[in-house]
Order: C-alpha cells, then structure tokens, then sequence
C-alpha cells in the first residue's frame, strides 16, 4: 500500500508545469490536452485510454525524454508516459499498435546512442514503476522500473543478493535484462538475464504475459537480451543467494599485457576469488599499466589469507593492496566518483562509449593494438574496462558474446573532451574502426554503446540466430512499433 501512495504524490507531483493528453486526433495523428479539446473540429480516437497515471506533451518532459547518457542523440517523442499502474504500459501499447505509434521504454536511460528514444512516437518513463513487490530466500519479485540500489536496499538486510549486479547500481532491473548485464561477478554466475527467473512482459500487441524457462519459453528467451524488440519487461522475478557480510578488496599493478591477461582468466578458473576485473590505467608518462581488481567475501574471524590468495600471480611486486569494506560498500562502490563526476559537470559530457566482447585468444592483439595507438585524451579521462568471463556460463541466446570459453569484455569508456559535437563524431568514427576490428576477430558489440550499425552489421551480431530474431520480432511485434531507437529494423 505504501508503494501505491508514494506512486500517487509522485504522479501528482509530475502535473505542475506539465500538459496531460486527453485525447488523439485521428485525422491529424496528433495527441490533445485537455484544453484543446473544445475547439477540435476532426475526430478524436473513440477508443483513447484511460491511465492511472499520465501521458504528457510539455516540451520539458518530451526534450527529457530526447536525451539519455550519451548526449549524442536526441529523438523528440511526441509524448510521455508516466504510467501509474502495468495496465497503463499494456493500454498505451494496444492503443499505439491500432494507431501505428512507436513506443519505447526507459528506465535510467544509461544508453549513449538514443537506443531507448522515439522520433515522434511515445516513451513510456518506467520511473513511476519501482516496486519491491516480495522478497524471499531464493528471489524477489520487482517492477521492471526499480533500480538494483533499491533492491539491494531492502534485500541485504535480509542478508540476500543478486548473484551477478551491474557496477552501477542505480541502472533499472528491466533496462538491465533487455540487455544482458554484466559485472565483476559475471565470471562465477553469468550475466544478469541468466539469473532471472521469471518476467511480466507487455508484447508489441499489447498483451501482457509472464514467461519463464518452463512457460512461455519463447517469449522468455526473446525478451532477456531482445534490445525491447519484442516487449517491454514491466516486472522481473530474479535470483538471489545468501548475501556475505564483508569484502577485502586487493588492487595490484602489471606492466605486462600478456602477464595481466593471463592471470585473469587463470583466476577465473581456479575460482579463489569472488570477483575479478581489470582495468588499463596510464602510467604518467605516456604507457600504460594493468590493474587487477578482485574482492574476497568473508564473514568477522574469517579473514582471507592474502597471501595465499595473491600467490603466482605476476603482477608488479610492491604494487598489491588490500582494503576492507561492506558488502553493500563493496557493490555501491561507484557512487562517490559517480556523485563527484556529476559536482563538476563530466556526467554532462557526451559519452561516445565503446563496448566489445573479444575471444580470449585474440584479445591481446586487439587490446595491444588499440592502446598502443590511444591516449588520454582519446577516452578524456574516461575508464577502460577489461574483464574475464567463462563463456559457458552465458546461457541466454539473444546475448550475443563470442564463442570461445573465455573472453574479454574491453569498453573505452570515453568522455568527449572538449564536449563538442565534432569532438564526439570523430570518437564515435573511432568506435566504428575498432568494432570493424574486433568483428574481425570474432568480437561482438554490447548494444548499449555508441557505434553505427548496419542491417548488415545485425545479421551479423546475431548470426546463426539471425533467423530466430526476426520471426521473434514478426510473432511479439508484427507491427514493428517497439525500441525503433536501436535502429534494427
């Protein structure tokens, strides 16, 4: 009941300075307020909806829509929907289908290249739909808008988590499965979608369905990973396991590419520690160095042996550390640089992100080559990711990761420095050049990022699965109305 009413005085709080649609214009394929409505002349649509909460038309809430975290890309819906209620996101759905609408769903909008945008169609803004409906020893029960921090909020007081988290937290559940999801702990448990057990998803025929590996099994395997292609995920039952109280995490250095590669996956294998990623960070004068970030869980009295669990390894001597912390401290570990990066106006910055999962086998000539040839100024300070992964434990077919047992994610994760939009056409030229490289040598693209795609390219993301995409989207979505923004279809 709480939920119901802080839904409510946030819904009521949304209509200062805002206009509501109260009805559509047939003849002009136009949405109507309230205070328009005397004076139409054409027909309006005898068969506008009623919501819960509210679609909107002002500029605010349509230019806010326009935008995401890229800053690149700005597709101006002609309305919003704030929904009150999933019956809200499945009559939208059914109403937009009849009229040939585009929808699209967004949650953090954390994408960078207005993937969760509609030119002239409606976003329906899943903020209003954060619910933590049941929690219990083996999952939790929650509305496709709420963010992983606020399931974990009232999960590890429970002592419970999710296997596998984002490392940013405050990324939407539904948002995360339509991707994949994937974070220091993917290694162990795989991605985010092969820890779900269960979803409520409103197809492009406005049918709301819930789907598991034993029910609905096709439309299961289609939503987890489907970009929103064939629905938009409004609830989400997902795994959770004991969650431990503590964590030590170590920090070492390595010179050696190859050295840090191959101890990467050698942890990943033999499983010592919790989570395991790395980074490539410059050394001050024009190289740069490997960083090796892994956690140990433990409980008060059970301390880990680090030496132990730092032993063959080859990274640079004298540079380890060990830091204690919460588990949660451990997860949420990204909001003090987060909250900082937004003080001076970095958040702000276009982001022409790249992210590609490379095979283990040619991930060092990919990374070796591209940052023998990058700076800093090419990421303008922006992280690089490279983590390990175990391929056999990625088991959802639309996400698309490399066929070998082991392989990389590698993400420049760019901040266009000075944020001009030349500056970001020409990383986002750079982003091209080296997915055409790693696709070479049989990489694949994490579809949140900023790199132009092909129908071409999309067959060959999905390849031998190409098929099986596209009778998805004619069987959920004949009419071809959801997520244009990734530019598919």
């Amino acid at each position: 009941m709480s939920g119901e009413i802080s839904r409510r005085t946030f819904l009521r709080g949304t209509l200062a300075g805002t206009i509501v649609v109260a009805g559509f214009d047939t003849g002009l394929r136009s949405w109507v307020s309230a205070a328009e409505l005397p004076n139409r002349a054409t027909a309006l649509a005898e068969d506008f909806p009623t919501f819960d909460g509210v679609l909107l038309l002002d500029d605010a809430s349509r230019a806010a829509a326009a935008d995401d975290f890229g800053h690149l890309v700005h597709r101006q819906p002609l309305a919003v929907l704030k929904p009150g209620s999933v019956t809200d996101v499945v009559e939208l759905v059914r109403f937009a289908r009849r009229n040939n609408i585009k929808v699209a769903a967004r949650g953090q909008a954390h994408s960078t290249q207005g993937q969760a945008q509609v030119e002239a169609g409606v976003v329906v803004d899943m903020a209003t739909l954060t619910t933590v409906h049941k929690i219990n020893q083996t999952n939790a029960l929650v509305d496709g808008g709420t963010r992983w921090l606020d399931l974990l909020t009232q999960s590890i007081p429970q002592g419970l988590t999710p296997p596998t988290l984002v490392d940013f937290l405050e990324l939407t559940v539904g948002g995360t499965i339509s991707l994949g999801g994937i974070g220091s702990q993917a290694f162990r448990f795989g991605a985010n979608v092969d820890n779900v057990l269960e979803l409520q998803v409103v197809t492009g025929e406005g049918e709301l369905i819930s789907c598991s590996a034993t029910h609905n099994t096709a439309l299961f395997n289609a939503a987890r990973s489907g970009l929103g292609q064939f629905g938009l995920i409004v609830r989400a039952r997902v795994r959770l396991i004991p969650a431990p109280p503590n964590a030590r995490l170590y920090q070492a250095f390595y010179s050696s590419l190859p050295a840090f590669l191959s101890d990467l996956e050698k942890l990943i294998d033999d499983g010592r520690f919790d989570t395991v990623q790395g980074f490539a960070v410059p050394d001050g004068a024009g190289q740069w160095l490997y960083q090796l970030e892994t956690t140990k869980y433990f409980s008060p009295g059970q301390e880990p042996d680090d030496a132990s669990l730092l032993n063959g390894l080859a990274f640079n001597p004298g540079t380890q550390s060990a830091q204690d912390m919460t588990y949660f401290d451990y997860l949420n570990r990204l909001a003090r640089l987060v909250a900082f990066l937004r003080q001076i106006g970095v958040w702000a910055f276009p982001h022409p992100w790249v992210n590609l999962f490379v095979p283990a086998v040619n991930a060092e000539t990919l990374i070796g080559e591209t940052l023998a040839n990058l700076t800093v100024d090419d990421v303008g300070q922006g992280p690089i990711l490279i983590y390990p992964f175990n391929r056999e434990l990625f088991h959802t077919p639309f996400f698309r990761v490399p066929d070998s047992g082991h392989f990389f994610v590698f993400a420049l994760l760019r901040n266009a420095v000075p944020p001009t939009a030349e500056r970001a056409a020409e990383l986002i030229a750079a982003n091209r050049t080296l997915f055409e490289r790693a696709a070479m040598l049989g990489g694949k693209r994490y579809p949140f990022d900023s790199v132009p795609m092909t129908r071409h390219d999309w067959q060959k993301h999905y390849q031998p699965l190409w098929g099986a995409f596209v009778s998805a989207k004619r069987h959920f979505d004949p009419s071809g109305i959801l997520t244009p923004g990734q530019g598919i279809f």
